[in-house]
């Protein structure tokens, strides 16, 4: 996991009853709802989960490579994806939507249309880049490495707009004001959902097995909980 894409992971300095080391960062630690997922998942495995931290777009080599057993990243089950990778059911779903820096012409827009023209900024490697192009006419700016990256072009006017995961609106206006929510009419935003799945190494079907037993058992008001509490445990 890149542990700096809160709400789904983040790291921290000290241990807690919501983290787990990082491997490959001395005295770190991971916290987040992908890290909760991991926790409930490797006690049905019968092991100790530990998180490696590195770029999003390394995950599936470092997976089929052998440096990690799991992804649990925010990680959708794309079709190009999956020709390399197994995929558990979802164990969250989310909308996208958009960003812009306040005082921009597009603040009061209400459908997608509305940002004919602009430059529009996603993450590297993952749908936030993707789902631009459901945006007619819109100028699709080359992707960046991480979230942090993408909201520091658009406050730096790089691009007129940056897409985002409204789960977490609250949270990333938190850590970077200055940055407005469009909020679509009805009909008039994004299409696609975004779902996060985990990834295991095509084959290991017996493990997918367990793994969607696991969170077929994690009861919808747990995943709720469990979410709520990872927005009110988020860095500012």
């Amino acid at each position: 996991m890149e542990a700096a894409y809160a709400p789904y992971n983040w790291q921290v300095s000290e241990a807690s009853e919501y983290t787990i080391p990082i491997d490959n960062v001395q005295g770190a630690y991971a916290d987040g709802y992908d890290v909760q997922i991991a926790k409930i998942l490797c006690k049905a495995l019968g092991g100790e989960p530990v998180a490696v931290k590195q770029s999003f777009s390394g995950l599936i080599d470092s997976l089929n490579n052998g440096q990690i057993d799991l992804i649990i990243a925010g990680m959708s089950a794309t079709p190009e994806r999956e020709e390399s990778v197994g995929f558990s059911d979802p164990y969250f779903i989310g909308y996208f939507g958009l960003f812009v820096k306040e005082g921009s012409p597009y603040q009061n827009a209400t459908k997608l249309s509305d940002f004919s023209g602009a430059t529009v900024l996603g993450q590297k490697d993952t749908m936030l880049d993707t789902v631009i192009d459901e945006i007619p006419g819109v100028v699709h700016k080359n992707p960046v490495d991480s979230v942090p990256t993408v909201f520091s072009n658009l406050l730096q006017g790089t691009c007129d707009a940056v897409t985002y995961n409204t789960e977490n609106e609250k949270g990333y206006m938190a850590q970077n004001p200055g940055i407005v929510p469009i909020h679509f009419a009805e009909g008039e935003g994004f299409k696609q959902e975004v779902a996060a799945n985990v990834g295991c190494r095509k084959g290991s079907d017996k493990l997918l097995k367990l793994i969607n037993k696991t969170l077929k058992g994690v009861s919808q008001e747990e995943r709720d909980q469990m979410w709520d509490a990872c927005l009110d445990r988020q860095p500012a």
